[in-house]
């Protein structure tokens, strides 16, 4: 194993955790500013006021999401099952 296949393989290993992780950390991050919005105008400051929508939107990212987020991870782990050979050698 080079140095140049732990590159590469970290680099792809990061690039699918982002890719996993974009869904839902946009949503939360779309849905926490809009909330955020609404409280600033409303002066409402109640800090339980965003949890739950958040959680609502999260979950529906998920179902959403779920299955494409699936998808990619068992492509990934079939690459990575099918490079064991050429990492050992």
């Amino acid at each position: 194993m080079t140095d140049t296949m732990v590159v590469e393989l970290a680099l792809q290993a990061m690039t699918i955790s982002a890719k996993l992780a974009a869904p839902v950390l946009l949503t939360a991050l779309g849905v926490g500013f809009v909330i955020s919005l609404f409280q600033s105008v409303t002066q409402i400051q109640e800090a339980t006021l965003s949890f739950v929508p958040k959680a609502i939107a999260i979950g529906v990212a998920l179902l959403l999401t779920g299955n494409w987020m699936l998808r990619e991870m068992l492509t990934f782990t079939t690459q990575l099952y099918e490079k064991i050979p050429q990492l050992l050698a």
